[in-house]
């Protein structure tokens, strides 16, 4: 099943999922083995592989992170070629000072953000559904 591509019907429509934890930006070397059942999302670089997990797995580890996120799923069935989703969220947030960093798969986009931030993000994005 497609996603939607209506920007105002997937605005409207809209659902928040905070995932509950820390989440760690880990750098694994380029050529290393990936452990998949350890992370969230992966993505390789020419400098090296990305990946998202959860921070205490990272901490258990040894691996090193760049960064420690909140996790937010934008519950909307959107598709991959759908326009302007993604620059909302992160416009809404960058107006509010908050860093943005999307993941899209399938069915949903992911966005991680200033763990820090979390309550605030959600604050403003529950918001967006009445910006029309």
């Amino acid at each position: 099943m497609n996603g939607d591509k209506n920007l105002n019907t997937l605005i409207r429509n809209l659902k928040l999922e905070l995932h509950k934890g820390e989440y760690a930006f880990v750098n694994l070397p380029p050529d290393g083995e990936i452990p998949v059942n350890e992370g969230i999302a992966f993505f390789r670089e020419e400098e090296g592989i990305t990946m998202i997990t959860r921070k205490e797995k990272a901490d258990e580890k040894g691996w090193e992170y760049t960064f420690v996120a909140a996790w937010i799923t934008l519950k909307v069935h959107s598709s991959l070629e759908a326009v302007g989703l993604t620059a909302r969220v992160s416009n809404a947030l960058a107006d509010e000072g908050i860093s943005c960093n999307a993941f899209a798969a399938n069915f949903y986009d992911h966005i991680f953000i200033p763990y820090r931030d979390s309550s605030k993000a959600m604050m403003v994005l529950s918001k967006l559904k009445y910006q029309f």
